[in-house]
């Protein structure tokens, strides 16, 4: 029996794309775990041809990616100042008063929410993964550490109705997509405002982004397969922005329908007519981007195979979930990366799963001076390579592996 679109319910016969079999992307290992088999599960992404949702065909309970989560947001120098510049504009444009409620779903370690406290306003965080919610709460943000869906959205709606609802790079990751769109509907209060960002479908297509599919990221929006799951909940989007996070995002502003205005923006019509003009509404736009992720794994491996045989050290830098999508599917171990390193102390002294590379402080690449260090977020790359840009000291040089090799 084929599985069913977790938004209208048609069954996927499309495939997407299929990386085989991978662990999950963010279970690190300690040391006493190497002697242990990983868990692998499928990593298949399918479009379903009536809304044309990219989605995963398998779901990995999610309480067993997010009961010990690694990912903390405030090691981004880039995320933290979005974050605040984000808080202040959002203040300006819907006056927020003292005493109304902004709430935050999936709200990490605290990094957004707490250039909204000192406002006077009722801030709250709701994050499932208690051991992030933990640093927010040092932070002094308000989090709940639970599942956001439309009961807890009922709780809540009980007390006090949110004027902003932020919910930033979780629309991906949620298996019960209309369960958790109508909790929005719900904590939204009349007149206020959700803001949404997730990875464009067009982006991911274009630069064959395929190391941000994971299990984590259960669906892929385009615009238009978003406006059609708000709309089958009474919510519209009002307005969007093309951003730069996660190599290419779109940030929604959704409204009840009610208090939306008869027509969108001109931005809306002018994104969606964008997609229509790449194809993203064909069924058959998975064959194109399995062929280039065949070429890009090829061009990795042969630079890799080449850098080792010709006696030259490759290390990585950030031991994040889309560089474990890549090293995975590519079949990268240490035999052809030496180590990689990280900022987050919860990362260091583990192992990459899969791969099993080891992770050290980025003090660790000044001790061995690499030829190489491959920048594996390279959606950071602009504020990575400024960190260290010492490596070309000694004559060291970064590698891109996304969307194009480029070594430079």
């Amino acid at each position: 029996m084929l599985p069913a679109c977790r938004l209208c319910g048609a069954p996927l016969r499309e495939v997407f794309a299929d990386l085989g079999a991978t662990p999950l992307a963010n279970a690190y290992l300690g040391e006493h775990q190497l002697a242990e088999a990983e868990p692998y599960y499928p990593l298949r992404a399918c479009m379903c041809a009536s809304c044309f949702l990219v989605q995963l065909d398998t779901c990995v309970d999610p309480h067993t990616i997010f009961s010990n989560y690694p990912y903390f947001s405030s090691y981004s120098d880039t995320l933290l100042r979005e974050a605040r510049a984000y808080a202040e504009r959002m203040s300006a444009q819907l006056g927020l008063n003292a005493g109304d409620r902004v709430v935050e779903i999936a709200s990490n370690d605290g990094y957004l929410l707490q250039h909204f406290l000192g406002r006077e306003l009722d801030v709250l965080g709701i994050e499932p993964a208690g051991n992030v919610a933990q640093d927010a709460l040092a932070r002094g943000v308000p989090s709940l550490v639970r599942f956001f869906g439309s009961a807890l959205a009922r709780e809540l709606a009980g007390q006090r109705r949110a004027r902003l609802v932020i919910a930033n790079n979780v629309l991906a990751h949620v298996p019960d997509l209309n369960d958790f769109i109508a909790g929005l509907g719900i904590l939204l209060a009349p007149g206020g405002m959700a803001t949404l960002e997730f990875h464009h479908l067009l982006n991911l297509v274009e630069g064959c982004q395929f190391d941000n599919i994971y299990h984590e990221h259960l669906q892929y929006f385009s615009l238009d397969a978003a406006r059609c799951a708000f709309a089958r909940h009474d919510l519209r989007i009002v307005d969007v922005e093309r951003i730069a996070a996660q190599g290419g995002s779109l940030r929604v502003f959704v409204q009840h329908a009610q208090d939306a205005p008869a027509e969108p923006s001109d931005r809306v019509r002018e994104v969606l007519a964008l997609e229509e003009a790449h194809g993203l509404h064909d069924v058959a736009l998975g064959r194109a981007f399995s062929a280039r992720m065949l070429r890009m794994k090829l061009d990795l491996l042969s630079f890799l195979v080449g850098a080792r045989r010709e006696g030259r050290s490759v290390v990585c830098y950030g031991a994040a979930a889309k560089g474990n999508t890549l090293l995975n599917y590519c079949g990268v171990h240490a035999d052809l990366v030496d180590y990689v390193v990280d900022r987050n102390p919860h990362k260091q002294g583990q192992r990459l799963p899969g791969s099993r590379i080891p992770v050290h402080h980025p003090d660790k690449v000044q001790e061995t001076k690499p030829d190489y260090l491959l920048v594996l977020p390279w959606n950071l790359r602009e504020e990575i390579v400024g960190t260290m840009s010492h490596v070309r000291d000694w004559g060291g040089r970064f590698v891109i592996p996304v969307p194009e090799l480029a070594v430079t």
